[in-house]
């Protein structure tokens, strides 16, 4: 066995300072929370496993492991020990795998659902009808008593042993690894009806008189009840993971490629980087790459979430699985396979739902002894009854012992995280919002501070020339010898600034004997003429007086605009301002956030003037500048240590430290693969408006977990008493099992199909409009 896992079990993560791998693991076989924290406890109990994580709702388990002290087959081997199935989660193939080994499990529920109904059907009638005025005494002048007793016995055998038989074969592997759940409720439940009913009708000398009655129906219908709910919650949990079969279904199957200079076509699988991909008309795209030859507009919605198409032109990136529109182009595969956009997608949604957030980490301890704890109370329900209830004081214990064991409901407890996480987690993918933990969910619910970082986030990353004002001397001519300087250099401000040149459509002309001084500016001869151009600094050092535009430079600073100076010949020719402008959603998106009741930071290195200009431009609440790239990750730490819970949002190299100290760390999908790496959230689209979006997201999703818990406990809580009678003293009220039965199966039910709620949810802001007016009091009516 162990050699098939050695040779297909994924890998996702590797770190050689620790060898610590990752593997993905299908488990068949889990019902309850119990049965998943039975398997995390045998994952953990391997030597060399580091940390195990079990999804109940898409039946995986996650584990990390030291590949030198074990090996994936005896992970594996380890889970088969405890009663259960496992095998490797291998990419599209095991999807594929999955989805038939669904739809067979939903085909075997279905047939063995409606083989008990066919026959409770007229089981239950039978008994019905048997306590019927009238009807009672007619049937019994047809046959005996004991007689219909026999006719219920040959109709519940087979309910009983094969349309149940499931409950039997993992309530037995449950209790003999002394971990029992839902299983051997079931099964205890349902055996103590049928088989007290079987004695019934063969000794009934054996029990005190007035309870040798028979509960065939009780049994028929607790396996039929439970099997309708198995059936509905498995095509409930099927549709869980919707969001992720979608990504699948986009990814294109073939490409067509360019090779010994004809056209064909392939599979996707055997596209090779640098190839040369020929992409038509409404077509999707095979892999990432880089437009080479011709243009035209690509929907790029499934990965940005904005809904209008995008041009794209010879040099601009394309993503492999958005749709080509009206024109044809070439590309240059520059990823492929696991490595394009899409598929890091689906691996981040995956990984997501395959994690627990904090508030799981109670409702697992419970979960690990909740059914112990129900089969205890269970025991003693049937004592009470048995030596202190009314006569005839058998039936009593045996009807609220059995009813305790079928009321009581782990399915929910283990249901109410995942599911929410999965349909969260999913539908912020479709959003362009990918949670790469699904921890992030649930904590930036809890945020109350959200930190921007200015340059690339906040703003649009790169600058532009907003103002040249010359000084005795025509503004084109200065404009072109300084473009013409500037052109020498590689800082972003000159490329702003010979940009705005040549959009003048001015002629740059040659240049010689070029000099940069980093701090302060660059020089350079053009056309036999001295050009400097830099910081005020740069001009007191070259002796220059600036007395009289001082006051010019202050007006300019104050809109958040960066002065530079200009001298030619020695002589000061222009004051240039410099900005990085806002972003077009920067203000809308900051004065959301305030709507959502979040206080707004921006983190920046510019000087505070600069700093606090921006911020008033863009309603910020809090400035934090002249920060050094070091410093960040501190900045975080002091919010922190104040009692805030933080969000930072960033998108460069240096952004990273602050990403990961920060409780939630957010980045924007157009930076540094370093910041995306270090980040719980990635925005696709580099919209700051996706911020909100994660934000209702996350507080729908919280909202529905509570809401999932509640009833999850509530329902145990409430009924578990009523089922072992406490209401009969009173009203005279005693809990039938077979109602007990339902209960518990529209229990796991419930949550599911509440958590499956979220797939409705509609972004506060969707395709740049405002759908609703984000409030902390009405941000759930984006759902």
């Amino acid at each position: 066995m162990n050699a098939p896992f050695e040779q297909t079990a994924t890998i996702t993560n590797k770190t050689p300072a620790t060898d610590l791998q990752h593997l993905s693991l299908q488990v068949g076989g889990m019902t309850c929370a119990s049965c998943v924290s039975r398997v995390e406890k045998v994952l953990l109990a391997v030597p060399g496993v580091g940390e195990a994580v079990v999804n109940l709702a898409n039946e995986r388990a996650t584990v990390a492991y030291h590949a030198g002290e074990v090996d994936p087959g005896r992970i594996a081997a380890a889970i088969e020990t405890a009663g259960y199935s496992a095998r490797p989660v291998t990419g599209q193939e095991t999807d594929d795998r999955e989805r038939a080994a669904r739809e067979a499990e939903l085909a075997v529920l279905k047939r063995d659902l409606l083989l008990a109904a066919a026959f409770t059907a007229p089981l239950f009638l039978i008994a019905m009808l048997k306590m019927a005025p009238g009807i009672g005494g007619l049937m019994f002048g047809v046959m005996a008593e004991r007689g219909w007793m026999g006719v219920e016995w040959l109709l519940a055998t087979p309910v009983q042993f094969y349309a149940g038989r499931r409950f039997y074969r993992h309530g037995w592997a449950e209790l003999s690894h002394l971990n029992p759940g839902m299983n051997s409720l079931v099964m205890l439940g349902a055996s103590a009806a049928y088989f007290y009913s079987l004695l019934a009708l063969l000794v009934p000398a054996i029990f005190p008189e007035n309870t040798a009655t028979s509960y065939f129906e009780a049994a028929g219908v607790i396996i039929t009840l439970i099997l309708l709910g198995r059936y509905l919650e498995a095509i409930a949990k099927g549709r869980t993971s919707e969001a992720i079969r979608k990504l699948m279904r986009i990814q294109a199957k073939t490409a067509r490629v360019v090779r010994d200079g004809e056209e064909m076509e392939i599979p996707i699988e055997e596209v090779v980087l640098g190839e040369w991909v020929v992409v038509r008309p409404g077509e999707r795209l095979a892999v990432d790459g880089v437009v080479t030859e011709g243009s035209s507009y690509v929907d790029e919605s499934m990965i940005t979430g904005e809904p209008a198409p995008v041009e794209k032109r010879s040099g601009d990136e394309v993503v492999g699985g958005t749709v080509n529109k009206t024109g044809a182009f070439t590309l240059k595969a520059t990823r492929v396979g696991a490595d394009t956009v899409l598929s890091q997608i689906i691996r981040m949604v995956e990984e997501a739902q395959g994690t627990k957030p904090p508030i799981q980490r109670l409702a697992d301890k419970i979960a690990g002894i909740f059914v112990p704890v129900v089969l205890v109370f269970a025991a003693l329900t049937f004592a009470v009854w048995l030596f202190y209830g009314p006569d005839p004081a058998l039936s009593f214990a045996f009807v609220t012992s059995v009813s305790v064991l079928l009321i009581a409901c782990p399915c929910a407890m283990g249901l109410a995280t995942p599911t929410a996480i999965m349909v969260g987690s999913g539908k912020g993918a479709e959003m362009g919002v990918l949670f790469r933990k699904g921890a992030a969910l649930e904590v930036l619910a809890r945020v109350d501070t959200v930190i921007l970082d200015k340059t690339g986030t906040l703003t649009k990353g790169q600058p532009e020339m907003t103002d040249f004002d010359a000084i005795g001397s025509e503004a084109t001519e200065i404009l072109r010898l300084v473009a013409a300087a500037e052109s020498k250099s590689e800082h972003p401000i000159a490329e702003a600034i010979v940009g705005a040149a040549r959009d003048k459509g001015l002629d740059i002309p040659n240049v010689s004997d070029f000099k940069a001084e980093p701090g302060f500016g660059i020089e350079a001869g053009v056309e036999g003429r001295r050009v400097q151009v830099g910081a005020d600094r740069y001009m007191e050092r070259l002796g220059i007086d600036l007395k009289d535009v001082e006051a010019r430079a202050g007006e300019l600073a104050a809109e958040a605009k960066t002065p530079l100076y200009a001298a030619v010949d020695g002589k000061l020719a222009a004051v240039i301002a410099v900005a990085d402008p806002l972003k077009d959603s920067s203000r809308e998106a900051i004065g959301a956030l305030h709507g959502l009741g979040l206080e707004v930071a921006m983190l920046t290195g510019d000087n505070r003037g600069t700093a606090e200009a921006i911020a008033r431009q863009a309603g910020i609440d809090r400035v934090m500048a002249e920060v050094l790239p070091g410093q960040k990750a501190d900045e975080v730490k002091r919010l922190q240590a104040g009692g805030k819970k933080v969000a930072f949002v960033g998108d460069g190299i240096n952004d990273a430290p602050a990403l990961a100290q920060a409780d939630v760390g957010i980045a924007i999908g157009s930076g540094t693969d370093i910041a995306i790496e270090a980040a719980d959230v990635v925005l696709m689209s580099g919209d700051l408006r996706g911020i909100v979006n994660a934000a209702g997201l996350s507080k729908r999703v919280l909202r529905t977990i509570w809401s999932n818990f509640f009833w999850a406990y509530a329902y145990n809580v409430v009924l578990i008493p009523v089922a072992a009678g406490v209401l009969y003293p009173l009203w005279g009220l005693l809990l039938n099992p077979m109602l007990a039965a339902g209960a518990m199966s529209i229990s796991s039910v419930f949550v599911v199909t509440n958590s499956l709620r979220l797939r409705g949810f509609r972004p506060p802001i969707e395709g740049g409009r405002r759908v609703i007016q984000v409030t902390p009091g009405n941000i759930e009516q984006a759902a």
